[in-house]
């Protein structure tokens, strides 16, 4: 086990060490290079779909028997390998973050002072079944100035390396070095154990998956982390909530895609409207093929509701399963919120203003919205591109992670001569 413990370092480092090389060429890479590799990755992308779909093939069929959210986050078709070229040209399209000015003042000694935007460095991601994350993630590193180490889980292995040998090339007839985005040549544990101590190699890392493996790279990472735990979204349908659209929303933010950390767990109903509305979502929910687990307050309204344990308001699914429960108003959601949320995605539906403000300005999650899916929460929709990860912690960057958030700055100071007194 050390032996293969040391080997997977030695791998790493000699990534790292690659990467870091790349880092440096790739941060003073002009627009129109990085543009034009993700536009060649793109086009490499749907020349190649008959390969990525052929390696997908044979991780569904390795992963035979599990769990049907877990193959759906796995799976790739025509429409989703076009959707990941797509969003490679849509990165192209936004603007360069690096060298944006974010402010500039001038001092009463004459000195002018500039806060300028640059890549953090060389970033390392951890991610389990969704393919497309290679592409958005070596997209949103690439445009933004960063060397990228990605290490997809074994059960992703064959997608991600088909992916990732199209965006190679894409570096390739750019004329950009190949290190700027890696694979992890390795599925083994160990690897990623030595990016988690990579401290002095990569400059951050991005675990995406599931709440086993954010737990661990939380635990043992000697890098700065970018991540959330868990996806434990709400909706909240306050009293004054138009119906048609609640009925909706509900179902698309539950019922969409269940395997996505923007999918709504918990529905919370206002007592004010539960009665009338409540029989009518659960009704609506369960013709799409939802289970329940409901309070007590929503089983006296619907008595064949299966009832809830404290530890299912707390549990993210990933599937057909929502918990239920009535609450008293915002004051009642807000409190809900804050003793099972994730601080990932609220929603509130209302058309009362006042109390959607005091809604959104209760919650302490990275998202809140008024009248729309919480699988909205999601770097394409915002506008970003493609997204990285999402981030709940308080610090850099909170939300759909995109170009801006992988940046960092540095202060550029101009003079005419100033000496300090």
């Amino acid at each position: 086990m050390n032996v293969l413990a040391d080997e997977a370092a030695r791998q790493f480092e000699a990534a790292a060490r690659a990467a870091r090389a790349a880092a440096v060429e790739l941060a003073c890479a002009p627009r129109p290079v990085k543009d034009a590799a993700l536009m060649a990755a793109a086009a490499a992308l749907r020349a190649g779909t008959p390969a990525v779909l052929a390696a997908n093939a044979a991780d569904l069929a390795a992963a035979d028997g599990l769990a049907p959210a877990f193959r759906d986050r796995l799976a790739l078709d025509h429409d989703r390998v076009e959707a990941m070229a797509a969003g490679l040209e849509a990165v192209a399209a936004l603007p360069d973050p690096v060298g944006r000015v974010l402010a500039e003042w001038t001092r009463p000694n004459g000195l002018r002072i500039r806060r300028v935007a640059q890549p953090i460095g060389v970033i390392g991601m951890v991610f389990e079944s969704r393919p497309n994350v290679m592409a958005d993630a070596a997209a949103l590193c690439l445009k933004s100035g960063n060397a990228a180490i990605l290490r997809g889980g074994s059960e992703s292995l064959r997608s991600a390396g088909a992916i990732h040998a199209c965006v190679a090339r894409g570096l390739r007839e750019a004329g950009l070095p190949e290190d700027a985005v890696q694979a992890a040549p390795t599925a083994d544990r160990a690897f990623v154990g030595a990016m988690l101590r990579g401290a002095g190699l990569l400059d951050l890392i991005v675990p995406r998956g599931g709440k086993g493996l954010v737990s661990r790279v939380l635990e043992e990472a000697r890098v700065p982390v970018l991540a959330h735990a868990e996806g434990l979204c709400h909706t909240f349908v306050h009293a004054a909530a138009d119906h048609a659209m609640a009925r909706r929303l509900l179902a698309n933010a539950k019922m969409r895609r269940t395997g996505i950390c923007g999918a709504t767990e918990t529905l919370l109903i206002d007592a004010a409207g539960a009665p009338a509305l409540l029989p009518v979502l659960i009704e609506d929910l369960r013709a799409l093929g939802c289970g329940f687990r409901a309070d007590a307050r929503a089983r006296a309204i619907v008595p064949e509701l299966p009832a809830a344990t404290e530890a299912d308001f707390a549990t993210e699914w990933l599937d057909a399963v929502l918990s239920v429960a009535v609450v008293d108003g915002v004051e009642g959601a807000l409190a809900h919120i804050r003793r099972f949320g994730s601080e990932h995605t609220e929603c509130i539906v209302t058309e009362d203003p006042a109390a959607a403000a005091e809604f959104l300005n209760g919650i302490a999650s990275a998202v809140g919205m008024w009248n729309a899916s919480t699988q909205f929460c999601d770097g394409g929709e915002f506008g970003f591109g493609a997204e990285i990860g999402i981030a709940t912690g308080r610090l850099h960057a909170r939300g759909p992670v995109g170009l801006e958030q992988l940046c960092t700055y540095r202060y550029h100071v101009l003079g005419t001569g100033q000496t300090r007194p």
